[in-house]
């Protein structure tokens, strides 16, 4: 967790835009051969010698996307890139640059901006990328951030979803529905500071699941872990919105169907006493919660030796033929027909 440190308050007017984010990106240094000019210019210039470059881009909108209330802006500034950054990840890409725009009301002062900023730096330093540009404007009302990721494959092969064949294994990488649980507790402990505002919850027993939410990471060891097994997945995506969302991404871009067996899904025993406490299905905390940022991908089945009880990766399903859909395997093995519930940006109920 990250310490805040704001005292003073500047109103952004003081400055103007340009001097603003001058302010904000003048401790950003240039680490990759690729940049070759940054930030200071009409556009950036990148220079990839026959390398293909890999571009994602995030919308994050205040009250939409996160809450901050419980979000810290140092936090939001750190969860911004690596959201980001997961994306190029799943790609089996090298993430290398990152441009940052936001819209920021007036009730957000320089200091405030300075927090947010100081979590972007530290996820371009923990994950060595380069800030290359952005824009900031004036919002009517709170705060929007739009993170643009750049990577390349290097010398190993860009991975698509599309690539998965029947029979394949699906692979999923570290423990998924803390980040969901998570966000559960921070939402009931909000609800009690509106009604008592002196309350001093006891985060403790939460402290794992907090901070998936809060300060996730995006998984690039398990893209380094990968090549040095010598493992090129067939098809691979990060999980953002849910797993039961992503594995019809990938059923629908590969043209197959899988089955997902419910005793293989790989749970931290925190995320099930949480689950307990708040009366929650654990699958469906982790079918439709969201926001792991976990690598979700397959291999083939001659590949398997090379994961077999690793304790990062955890086989839960395979591919089958498309007509026989996305199904759950129950431990009693019942099937169950998967349903995408988790984030979908346009529902009502969301904003």
């Amino acid at each position: 967790m990250f310490e805040n440190k704001n005292q003073s308050k500047t109103n952004l007017s003081s400055l103007g835009e340009f001097a603003l984010i001058d302010h904000l990106t003048n401790s950003f240094d240039l680490k990759n051969k690729s940049s070759i000019l940054g930030i200071g210019d009409d556009a950036a210039i990148l220079e990839h010698s026959n390398q293909q470059t890999i571009v994602s881009t995030d919308l994050l909108i205040e009250g939409i996307h996160f809450d901050l209330s419980y979000m810290p802006l140092k936090h939001l500034g750190y969860k911004a890139i690596i959201v980001n950054l997961s994306d190029i990840y799943a790609m089996n890409a090298i993430p290398t640059q990152v441009t940052v725009s936001l819209a920021a009301s007036n009730r957000f002062t320089l200091e405030a901006l300075e927090e947010l900023y100081s979590g972007i730096s530290l996820a371009c330093k923990n994950y060595n990328v380069d800030l290359i540009g952005g824009d900031t404007s004036s919002s009517t009302s709170g705060l929007m951030l739009s993170i643009t990721a750049l990577g390349t494959s290097t010398k190993k092969p860009i991975v698509k979803r599309s690539g998965v064949q029947e029979n394949d294994l699906l692979v999923v990488s570290g423990d998924l529905g803390a980040a969901y649980v998570g966000l559960q507790v921070l939402e009931r402990e909000k609800a009690v500071f509106k009604v008592n505002p002196n309350s001093q919850p006891d985060l403790t027993p939460y402290s794992y699941s907090i901070e998936r939410q809060l300060k996730p990471e995006a998984r690039k060891d398990i893209i380094e872990l990968l090549d040095e097994i010598d493992l090129i997945p067939t098809g691979m995506i990060d999980i953002s919105d849910g797993l039961s969302s992503e594995i019809f991404h990938l059923a629908k871009a590969s043209d197959v169907g899988f089955h997902l067996f419910e005793e293989k899904l790989p749970l931290d025993p925190e995320v099930n006493l949480i689950c307990e406490e708040f009366k929650l299905n654990s699958t469906t905390a982790v079918l439709n919660g969201g926001e792991d940022y976990e690598l979700l991908f397959t291999i083939g089945q001659k590949d398997f030796d090379k994961i077999k009880n690793h304790p990062l990766l955890t086989v839960i399903g395979h591919a089958v033929d498309k007509n026989a859909g996305c199904q759950l395997i129950t431990g009693l093995g019942h099937q169950i027909e998967l349903s995408a519930q988790g984030w979908k940006s346009f529902d009502a109920e969301q904003g």
